[in-house]
């Protein structure tokens, strides 16, 4: 709960919010109505003159009619996880496909939630003479985000059929794809750039980069391969998301390996590990080759001393427990550790090669 919390944080950070503080409640079950008990409701209430906050970021998806009683019983704006990730991606799509993808969440997250905002006409009823203008206005805002929904739906496939020619002239190159795949901000695109002298987008904070991309890089071996950065996944990632950028996780569908990049320094890097695998899962892939990248070893090492590649890295493989043939210690910031990964990718890819 509060690994969860604290990520909610760094999510409203990266979304521009400054955070005021937090509160936790301990429920069997939320309540139907407000989310929170009465008391904590009360509590928070209570904070809002010492804080002075103006928006209240609930670390679950909320109903309509929770977030609308929220609302009114804390007079400020009231938004939920799912609204925060959705309002970051809005803000990190770069590409023409990427932001009709975010804005087709977007569209599919309001959806269901403008009954809410009538709830309070159902009353009158929906016979002739007794329809009342509340309703006549959810119906017809309905109507318009279904109509923009198909439009972004058509628009999307248009977009997909033009990727997936793309992916088979690639398929006909023969180059083999490697795709890198992890938790937010475990450094994908560092070690992209570090890799292949790329220039992609690189912060310190959640979903840095959103849109995949992809460069050519040449192995140990000399064969030559096409590295695919992907969008990083995270804990209670909103259905919607995950609906909308169903066209692009499909560049992972046509990756001979994965490489998992793991941030090492993470103290909750075992849940993180965990959320990836389940979302591999549900995408069908679980079944590839897998390389898994620890990362960020360098600031694991005692600062004091001067650590060269090789001593850090056969230091920490004598302490390392998870250590095996699929898996590799490397520093993208630093650049240690490639040269055995590059070796590894092109082991893992002439082993799949073979026939079983």
């Amino acid at each position: 709960m509060e690994d969860s919390i604290e990520e909610l944080a760094q999510l409203a950070n990266t979304a521009g919010v400054s955070v005021a503080g937090k509160l936790i409640q301990r429920l069997a079950t939320p309540s139907k109505t407000h989310y929170l008990g009465k008391g904590k409701l009360g509590e928070l209430l209570s904070l809002k003159d010492s804080v002075n906050y103006d928006v209240v970021i609930f670390d679950d998806e909320l109903s309509p009619l929770q977030q609308r009683n929220l609302e009114e019983a804390l007079e400020v704006k009231v938004i939920d996880r799912a609204a925060l990730i959705l309002d970051i991606f809005a803000k990190r799509a770069r590409t023409h496909e990427g932001q009709l993808q975010v804005e087709l969440a977007q569209h599919q997250y309001l959806l269901p939630r403008l009954a809410g905002q009538w709830s309070h006409l159902e009353r009158l009823g929906a016979g002739i003479g007794t329809r009342g203008p509340g309703e006549s206005q959810l119906e017809t805002d309905k109507r318009l985000i279904r109509q923009k929904i198909h439009h972004l739906k058509t628009q999307i496939e248009e977009v997909r059929k033009h990727r997936t020619l793309y992916r088979q002239k690639r398929k006909k190159s023969g180059i083999p794809i490697v795709a890198l795949v992890g938790y937010t901000n475990a450094g994908k695109s560092t070690l992209l750039n570090a890799l292949s002298q790329a220039d992609v987008f690189v912060e310190d904070k959640l979903f840095a980069t959103l849109d995949p991309t992809t460069r050519r890089l040449t192995l140990p071996d000399k064969s030559r391969i096409l590295a695919t950065d992907t969008v990083g996944f995270i804990r209670k990632l909103p259905p919607a998301i995950v609906t909308a950028f169903r066209a692009t996780f499909e560049e992972l569908t046509e990756a001979r390996v994965l490489v998992h990049i793991v941030d090492l320094t993470s103290h909750n890097a075992a849940e993180q590990c965990q959320t990836v695998e389940d979302i591999l899962t549900d995408l069908n892939l679980m079944d590839k080759p897998r390389i898994t990248a620890l990362n960020k070893i360098d600031l694991l090492l005692d600062n004091g001393e001067t650590w060269d590649e090789a001593t850090a890295i056969n230091y920490l493989s004598d302490q390392s427990a998870v250590m095996n043939k699929n898996t590799v210690l490397i520093s993208a910031e630093k650049r240690w550790g490639l040269t055995k990964l590059l070796e590894l990718i092109s082991h893992t890819l002439t082993k799949s090669a073979q026939p079983a």
